[in-house]
């Protein structure tokens, strides 16, 4: 090999320099010759020539390269070459042809790289063109056109050499007005990996397939007994729905040999939607509609893992790299990322009916230092999925190691290979884009089996989320590569418990060394914070519920989705999502409340004081506590105290009064706080305050009415005697009548001084006599009402409000 070493950032050799240096000044020297015979007479002639040198520099014909089948081509094959060619300079393009350029061999991985960043430069260095026949002429180009080309050549009549990975060149040649000869207008270099006989040792690759999206899921639930799910927008339809991203990856992964990375939202989300679901539109839900959509994508997803491996992310996907970095400190966060590795055996084996591996942590583009290694081993995993660009070769090895190093306390770091990782990165809309992307991947594949003979374990770990153009280039690579002569697929698993090499770096770095751009992408440590605050409320919410799991469920599924690594860039939605998660949390426990309460007033000593609780939820609440609390207990007293506690129960829809005995010292108006706690001494909810104005009767009014009374009382009795006393005289007189019937019947001295003729009257206190059987006359003493007690009011009086 031309160099000894290859790792990112080195140059070729000295050697294979001044082999490009020479090539350059040999295809340059016609050119020169050409440019020295052109006239000098004038500026107009010396601007035309500055521009048609400009030209020359950037290429005025932009040549694409579509397709390029084989991707790997063996002995016997044809090589198919198609794409367009762009004249985009101002000049027509005459007497132009389409050509193949063969370059030498690609010896390094790091030249590969070198090559594809050039690949459209004039200024490097150019072979030559194959036979004249394997070319597409064309008359003119006009500026602007495009022209289609399509040429085949046998792979025999490219004249590889052995076994390797050779630059291989699409060509536009012509001339202009302005350079009235032939030159290279246009070039676009790409690669020709040639292994036509079986590797004597096959590198093992593993590739990683991930199936992640976005969260689509929001905390809300319908009010019925099936809680129907709330979807935030009916996005997570139109990537399963046929041609859509997300049934891209199902459709293509199920013919490659890959490893199935799932995400557990993901696949809540669509079994979610295969029953009734809601989709928010503004301020309002509408009925989803897509459950068929929703069925099919999940019969297809089983079908495709059948008999794969499958290894599951934490729920939601959390973010490792923030959490590490910006919420360790808050309590609870770490709780978080357990629950969302614990609840994974509840979701991913009863949709896809095969048994996920959980062992694997996969931080954001496999970037780590030690702080997130100590986290993402925290909820159980014992193997951390890195990338060869943040744990770097530092030992001098002349070759890419085996992806499996041990870092320390029973940890793997299963190192995926930077270049391979990213090779599907980029905008892979074009057709062109994608066929690049496939060649550099599969000659970075072939250049590293050429390293040395030792047996090696490659993984391939690209973006969490490909578009559906870069799913369908990884798919075709992957094909290319799993039926190429230099690889073999293995399992993850297997990659990650094979034989480490002893000379790979296993040395986690520090924090310093993550690369700063990925952290002004992290969660903020305020969104920690928040995601706590929330989960307090939660905990003081689910208490009081006869049947918890009905907000417990959705909201812990809620909170895991806050910390989701798919908010990374999108810092506005994650904020809305928090924000939206607590709102709603708020609304629901706010739902079980006290009723507020005016002024009340208290017209004795000792009266009750109903205080209300509503519960507006479908479930029963409780138990409560409902505290009565007074400010002034010297003035009014509660449950002979400074306040009283009283259980409470309520239905679901329904409300329920409590009463608390008060007792008044003294007159005046007393400030009174009513507050639920729940039964472990936690406030719930918002307090009631209200005034309670003690009407007290005092003690003197007391003493005169109570007086007033007695001389009732003792008149009475007094008239009471004075009859008795009058009805016994008259019995004595009428007993004396009947022994004096003989008597003078004329006598009429006693009619004389009573006009009435009635016997035995009764003499009034002024001396008057009243006769029996007249009726009372007003004055007599009698009462017309009953008497009032000074006895305290009773406990049973209600309170005026």
């Amino acid at each position: 090999m031309a160099e000894a070493a290859d790792f990112q950032g080195t140059t070729p050799s000295p050697a294979r320099r001044w082999l490009r240096r020479t090539t350059a000044l040999l295809a340059g020297a016609p050119l020169l010759a050409g440019l020295a015979q052109l006239p000098a007479t004038g500026p107009a002639h010396a601007e035309g020539r500055a521009g048609a040198l400009a030209d020359a520099a950037s290429g005025s014909v932009a040549v694409a390269v579509d397709s390029l089948t084989p991707s790997a081509p063996t002995d016997g094959d044809t090589v198919t070459v198609s794409g367009t060619v762009t004249n985009n300079g101002k000049r027509a393009v005459t007497d132009a042809h389409v050509g193949l350029r063969v370059g030498p061999e690609v010896e390094t991985r790091s030249s590969i790289d070198a090559i594809a960043k050039d690949g459209d430069d004039l200024r490097s260095s150019i072979s030559p063109e194959i036979a004249d026949k394997y070319t597409e002429k064309f008359s003119k180009l006009a500026p602007g056109v495009a022209e289609n080309f399509n040429i085949s050549v046998p792979v025999d009549d490219l004249n590889l050499g052995g076994d390797g990975v050779y630059e291989f060149a699409v060509s536009l040649s012509g001339q202009t007005s302005a350079q009235p000869w032939e030159q290279i207008l246009g070039i676009q270099r790409t690669f020709l990996p040639w292994q036509p006989d079986g590797a004597g040792t096959r590198t093992r690759t593993t590739a990683l397939w991930p199936l992640v999206s976005t969260t689509h899921m929001a905390a809300e639930t319908g009010p019925n007994e099936e809680q129907t799910p709330v979807f935030l927008n009916d996005d997570l339809a139109k990537e399963i729905s046929p041609g859509g991203r997300l049934n891209q990856m199902v459709t293509l992964g199920k013919d490659l040999d890959v490893t199935w990375v799932v995400e557990p939202d993901l696949l809540a989300s669509v079994d979610a939607m295969t029953g009734g679901y809601s989709v928010r539109d503004g301020s309002t839900t509408t009925a989803g509609t897509h459950q068929a959509i929703a069925k099919q994508w999940l019969a297809d997803l089983q079908d495709a893992v059948a008999d794969k491996e499958v290894v599951a992310l934490p729920f939601a996907d959390p973010d490792l790299a923030s959490l590490a970095h910006n919420g360790t400190d808050v309590t609870g966060s770490l709780s978080q990322l357990k629950d969302a590795t614990d609840v994974v055996k509840n979701t991913v084996e009863p949709i896809l009916h095969v048994k996920p591996s959980t062992d694997f942590a996969w931080p954001v583009d496999g970037a780590v230092d030690r702080s997130i290694v100590k986290v993402a081993t925290s909820a159980g995993a014992d193997k951390v999925i890195a990338r060869s660009d943040s744990m770097q070769e530092s030992s001098g090895l002349p070759y890419t190691p085996s992806a499996a190093r041990p870092i320390g306390g029973g940890t793997t770091a299963v190192v995926a290979d930077a270049r391979m990782s990213t090779a599907f990165g980029d905008d892979l809309a074009k057709a062109s884009s994608s066929t690049l992307a496939v060649q550099r991947f599969l000659a970075q594949s072939l250049a590293l089996v050429l390293q040395t003979d030792k047996q090696r374990s490659v993984v391939v770990a690209p973006q969490r989320m490909p578009s559906g153009s870069q799913a369908r280039a990884m798919a075709e690579a992957l094909r290319a590569l799993q039926g190429g002569t230099w690889s073999e697929s293995q399992k993850l698993a297997a990659a990650a418990a094979a034989e480490p090499d002893p000379d790979a770096t296993t040395g986690v770095p520090g924090a310093s060394s993550y690369p700063s751009a990925l952290r002004k992408k992290e969660l903020p440590h305020s969104a920690f914070v928040e995601s706590a605050r929330t989960q307090d409320a939660l905990d003081n919410f689910k208490v009081v519920l006869s049947d918890p799991t009905r907000v417990v469920t959705p909201f812990g599924r809620a909170l895991n989705r806050e910390m989701s690594a798919s908010w990374r860039g999108r810092a506005a939605e994650a904020a809305s999502f928090r924000t939206g998660v607590r709102s709603y949390l708020d609304g629901l426990s706010g739902r079980v409340r006290l009723i507020d309460k005016s002024e009340t007033k208290l017209s004795g000593r000792s009266a009750t004081i109903p205080v209300t609780v509503q519960n507006n939820l479908v479930q029963d609440v409780g138990p409560l506590v409902l505290r009565l609390t007074s400010t002034s207990p010297t003035r009014l007293e509660i449950g002979g105290a400074d306040y009283e506690e009283q259980p409470i129960s309520v239905s679901g829809g329904h409300s329920q009064s409590v009463k608390f005995t008060t007792s008044a010292n003294a007159n005046g108006r007393a400030t009174v706080i009513a507050q639920l706690y729940t039964q472990d001494g936690r406030k719930y909810g918002e307090p009631v305050t209200f005034d309670v104005k003690v009407t007290e009767i005092t003690a003197t009014v007391m003493l005169v009415i109570g007086g007033g009374v007695l001389l009732l009382v003792l008149a009475g009795f007094r008239m009471y005697t004075q009859r008795k006393r009058a009805a016994a005289r008259d019995a004595e007189e009428s007993a004396s009548g009947d022994s004096d019937e003989s008597g003078d019947p004329g006598d009429d001295s006693e009619s004389a001084e009573n006009p009435d003729g009635a016997d035995g009257g009764l003499k009034t206190e002024s001396g008057a006599q009243a006769r029996a059987g007249d009726p009372e006359q007003p004055g007599d003493p009698t009462p017309d009402t009953a008497a009032e007690s000074a006895d305290p009011s009773g406990t049973g009086e209600r309170v005026d409000r």
